[in-house]
């Protein structure tokens, strides 16, 4: 025992352990959380990975469908792949059900880029499909991993003005890009940089071919079917169910119309090598004919590695963008890393199918919505359809002009271009974040998709950095507010505590009262970390030395040689200037509101302790330093740490938590003064004079006893910051005896 003791004792003074101790929490109640048994949380864990078996006693569906294959350079059975095997697939692991993956106008277009980028690099060394199946492996086994793994949290620090813009960027790239499709205009490359397709096409109006009169009429029919649907069911409501499916099925019915027009027009006009007035489909092989494992090696995986990490944030932004748009519309929660679970499968086994990388589309997703779909097995219906239309009616895919195509894909992309109001509304909201909104339109149009997304993920980090490093703090005034209470003419009067400055939340007329004076009350606005503990610091220094009395031994000027090396005041005092220091308070405390901060460092408390050394050895006193609403005990402990809390002087901890030089190397000075001068003199509502009360059973008996509400140990940190303020102003009548005393010559 003896020897355990000692060895303690030895252990406390290596580490400076301080002999005032105070019960903070423990690393052991750290520890605890992870110290559970483990079989629920596993079994937990795998029923997550199915969350088919919660819901599949209960299905209703109706299954909807669309491709986008020829955006992604790809021949169109390969879009068809990909919406038979990823709805299939996904249905089983998703916890969306409004949710339908499959091609995606953006994913497509982001895999005709990612083949552009092989073919040039590597030209001709491997197809378009075995790209884009190699792609869709390598990117699901990624996403399946951040899935499993439970990262996905890594994707919310993305706002979204910033996916709004990477969408508003691709929409707008997508629709300039099938814009010549449309028209019939050739000549040029479509899938160049977004702004030299707008004015090639420009220039290419006067070579309109003959697919515009299929393109322009499919285009406009499809806008007029809608909005005449549209008013038509808010016109005679009770017919509304039906107007609703004529607006579902128009592209269907323009698709049929110009496929028939196409059959009648082009069936005898073909030339001498087969080619038709009109751009058509031509042969689509029925069924799934590239069944297989994708011809992935290193070679492969070599030449996709530098647009794969661009490629896969895309898929995942898409794909969890829309579905928790979707369930918060519909009023349930998805699971951001079981739907990156889901997205993962049904990428690496469509790969096997021949499908290539695929997402959740919002337009098939709200359309499924707004049918009424009840759960995620829709999926299965939609695959049975399209493999239906693989083996059946391949042969009528034949006469589809291009340019209807073309219509049916700009029409439903020129709806994810954020309208007006919705841009108005990010700047009203957030001005930073409008601007990020427009650096990302901006860089998708002028350089690349792959810009949008590098300028959208850096522009966030950069603004979620700039908030913590500069965050939002004031020094705080009082208010008083009267209410007439609900029986007879009695009223209720409280303070409240807001900030002293200018363009506040609050009515113009409202004179905000500061606290006694020789009190500061400052309150933090964001975590108190590494990044911004130095505003802090600066802040309240400099209030400091600019509106409270200098300590009377310096008077203002202090002499050359008791000065220090960056002391840059002035040479000679005159009367005026100690007049002036005279007629400002003394400083008594400081008041700390820390009722935004989750979280303090140790950087953060040195530079509190910091603070505290600069302010005492300005005024020549200790000043008591009291904390309002603390949240977590870990604060409380880092503060413990730094000698904060105690009601006595600061001299009897070190100054030292954070050194990167040995404290015991530097010269410990100790302020001199009054050490006693920081302690509380009046009962606080934490410290005894007003306790909770506490029920404690004991057999059949009920026995009360009052207990404090906040530790006594530690009477600076205070439950509100109303009993902070007023313990911090109970120390004011020692302060006004002691200036009494000064003034005499004591």
């Amino acid at each position: 025992m003896a020897v355990s003791a000692a060895v303690k004792q030895a252990s406390k003074r290596i580490v400076d352990y301080p002999e005032c101790t105070v019960e903070v929490i423990s690393t052991r109640s750290w520890l605890s959380q992870f110290w559970t048994n483990p079989i629920p949380h596993v079994v937990a864990y795998l029923t997550s990975l199915l969350p088919i078996l919660t819901w599949i006693h209960r299905y209703i569906v109706v299954p909807q469908g669309m491709s986008y294959a020829h955006i992604a350079t790809l021949p169109p059975e390969y879009g068809l792949y990909s919406a038979v095997v990823g709805v299939f697939i996904y249905c089983i692991f998703a916890t969306s059900k409004d949710v339908s993956i499959g091609p995606t106008a953006v994913m497509s277009l982001t895999v005709a880029n990612v083949i552009a980028y092989v073919q040039s690099e590597h030209p001709g060394k491997w197809d378009n499909p075995t790209i884009a199946t190699a792609a869709a492996l390598i990117m699901g086994f990624v996403v399946l991993g951040i899935g499993l793994l439970r990262i996905g949290w890594l994707v919310e620090f993305i706002p979204v003005p910033a996916v709004s813009g990477f969408t508003t960027g691709c929409a707008i790239t997508i629709v300039a890009a099938e814009m010549p499709g449309l028209l019939g205009i050739t000549g040029f490359d479509n899938r160049a940089v977004t702004y030299h397709v707008m004015v090639n096409t420009l220039k290419g109006l006067p070579r309109i071919k003959l697919d515009a009169a299929w393109g322009l009429p499919g285009l406009v029919a499809l806008y007029a079917i809608r909005e005449l649907s549209t008013r038509a069911a808010k016109k005679w409501p009770q017919r509304a169910r039906l107007f609703f499916f004529v607006n579902v099925f128009r592209n269907a019915f323009v698709i049929l119309v110009m496929t028939i027009a196409a059959f009648l027009y082009c069936r005898k006009r073909a030339d001498t090598e087969g080619d038709y007035p009109i751009q058509i489909l031509k042969s689509i092989p029925p069924g799934l004919q590239h069944v297989g494992l994708p011809r992935v090696n290193g070679a492969i995986a070599s030449a996709l590695a530098p647009q794969l990490p661009v490629a896969t944030v895309i898929l995942c932004l898409e794909h969890i963008a829309i579905s928790k748009t979707l369930g918060r519309m519909n009023g349930y929660k998805i699971n951001p890393n079981q739907e990156l679970v889901a997205s993962g499968v049904a990428n690496t086994v469509g790969a096997c199918f021949g499908a290539y990388p695929c997402s959740g589309s919002f337009c098939r997703s709200a359309l499924a919505s707004r049918s009424g779909m009840r759960s995620p097995l829709g999926g299965i219906f939609t695959s049975l359809v399209v493999i239906v239309a693989l083996y059946g009616l391949t042969s009528a895919f034949y006469w589809i002009p291009n340019s209807a195509l073309c219509a049916i894909i700009i029409h439903a992309i020129a709806g994810l271009v954020a309208s007006p109001d919705q841009v108005f509304r990010y700047w009203r909201i957030s001005p930073l974040e409008f601007f990020i909104w427009v650096a990302t339109v901006v860089a998708t149009i002028f350089v690349s998709i792959q810009a949008g997304v590098y300028t959208s993920v850096f522009a966030s980090l950069c603004l979620l950095l700039l908030r913590i490093a500069h965050p939002r703090s004031s020094f705080l005034g009082k208010v008083s507010l009267e209410s007439e209470s609900g029986t007879g003419n009695q009223k209720d009067t409280r303070d409240v505590f807001v900030p002293m400055k200018e363009n506040s939340v609050l009515n113009y007329r409202i004179k905000v009262v500061p606290p006694a004076p020789g009190v500061l009350v400052y309150r933090f606005e964001e975590s108190y970390l590494y990044p911004n503990c130095s505003i802090a610091n600066s802040e309240l220094v400099d209030y400091v030395k600019e509106n409270m009395r200098r300590g009377n031994s310096r008077g203002v000027v202090v002499p050359l040689r008791d000065r220090r090396w960056n002391d840059n005041g002035p040479r000679h005092s005159s009367e005026h200037e100690q007049a002036l220091n005279q007629q400002k308070p003394r400083l008594h405390a400081i008041v700390l509101d820390f009722s935004s901060v989750s979280h303090v460092d140790t950087t953060a408390t040195q530079a509190l302790i910091d603070i505290r050394t600069e302010i005492e050895d300005w005024i020549e006193y200790p000043v008591e330093f009291h904390f309002a609403t603390i949240l977590s005990p870990w604060i409380r402990r880092a503060l413990v740490a730094g000698g904060f809390g105690y009601g006595t002087p600061y001299s009897k901890f070190p100054r030292e938590v954070a050194a990167v030089i040995p404290h015991k190397m530097l010269e410990n000075r100790l302020p001199q003064g009054d050490e006693t001068s920081s302690q509380s003199s009046v009962e606080d509502i934490e410290t005894g004079a007003v306790k909770v009360q506490a029920q404690l059973m004991e057999s059949d008996a009920e026995l009360r006893t009052w207990e404090p509400l906040l530790p006594e140990d530690t009477p600076f940190f205070h439950l509100d910051l109303q009993s902070a303020v007023r313990a911090a102003e109970s120390g004011l009548d020692r302060v006004t005896k002691f200036d009494h005393k000064d003034s005499e010559g004591v």
